[in-house]
């Protein structure tokens, strides 16, 4: 074999071997961004299932605790629970105000700001 052809061969192996490379990075990255496809699924197939599932269980807790809620009001003498319902904001803002009275009361080592 002589110089020119030994040059072509080394030449044609090189090409060869870059378009090998050339494909194997591609298959490498085909092949990373399926896994990543199927990964990204899994993932959002298990949150919407947690979210599915807190959400359910949330929504229990609130309806048991609104239920014992409105029992309380409805016992309560005057419509409590009609008034309750008609002015939230007075609710709210009274429920406030006993949440701090118990707190000072139950925590009389704190002083109160003022």
């Amino acid at each position: 074999m002589n110089d020119k052809s030994f040059a072509n061969k080394v030449n044609q192996d090189l090409d060869r071997t870059r378009k090998d490379l050339v494909t194997l990075g591609n298959d490498g990255i085909t092949m990373l961004s399926r896994k990543y496809e199927q990964l990204s699924g899994d993932i959002t197939e298990k949150v919407a299932d947690s979210v599915k599932t807190f959400n359910k269980s949330f929504g229990k807790s609130l309806r048991q605790y609104n239920t014992k809620v409105q029992h309380v009001a409805d016992q309560m003498p005057g419509d409590f629970g009609k008034k309750a319902a008609g002015y939230p904001w007075v609710t709210i803002t009274l429920s406030l105000v006993v949440g701090m009275l118990l707190g000072a009361f139950l925590k009389p080592g704190r002083q109160l700001v003022g």
